[in-house]
C-alpha cells in the first residue's frame, strides 16, 4: 500500500487535533490565503486514535495569542506546534480564557457593542469552555454560530 506523507516543515505552525471539517474556519482565522504567502498543507478527515481530525501546517509563520483564542473557540481541543529548524520547540493545547474582549461580534444587532456611538469593544463571558458557550456582557445573548460572528 503506498502511503503519501506531507512535507514537514522547517519552521511555522502545526495545528492538530481540530475537529474534522473544521480545517477551512481554522484558515478562515488565519486570513489564508489572502494574507499569507506561506505555504500551507491541510489534511481533512485524517483518522486518528479518537476518530477523525484535521491538521494545518503553516510555514514560516507562528500565531499571536489572539489567533490562538479565535481557534479555541472553534476547535477547543487542538494542539498547537511551533516547529523550529525541523523541531517541535513548543506545544501547547489551546486553551479558552474566561472572557472574550475583540473577537466576536454580538448577534443582537440592538447590542450596545453594536453600535456605531458607543465606543465600547465586544466582550463575551465563556460559560463553557467545550463545547465553547459565550453570551455577551451587554445583553447576555448567546450567539449559536461562533465560527461565523469571529471578527
Amino acid at each position: 500500500m503506498k502511503e503519501l506523507k506531507v512535507q514537514p516543515i522547517k519552521n511555522g505552525t502545526v495545528i492538530d487535533h481540530i475537529e474534522a471539517g473544521n480545517a477551512v474556519k481554522v484558515l478562515h482565522i488565519l486570513g489564508i490565503p489572502k494574507t499569507s504567502s506561506s505555504s500551507v498543507s491541510v489534511a481533512m478527515n485524517v483518522r486518528s486514535k479518537l476518530g477523525k481530525k484535521d491538521i494545518v501546517k503553516v510555514e514560516n509563520r507562528e500565531l499571536d495569542p489572539n489567533e490562538v483564542d479565535k481557534i479555541a473557540l472553534i476547535a477547543p481541543k487542538a494542539t498547537i506546534n511551533i516547529i523550529r529548524n525541523y523541531e517541535v520547540a513548543e506545544k501547547y493545547r489551546v486553551q479558552l480564557p474566561d472572557e472574550i474582549i475583540g473577537i466576536v461580534r454580538c448577534s443582537n444587532p440592538t447590542c450596545v457593542s453594536n453600535s456605531k456611538k458607543e465606543p465600547v469593544s465586544t466582550r463575551f463571558i465563556v460559560v463553557e469552555k467545550d463545547p465553547p458557550r459565550i453570551k455577551c456582557y451587554y445583553c447576555e445573548r448567546e450567539p449559536d454560530d461562533i465560527a461565523d460572528r469571529i471578527i
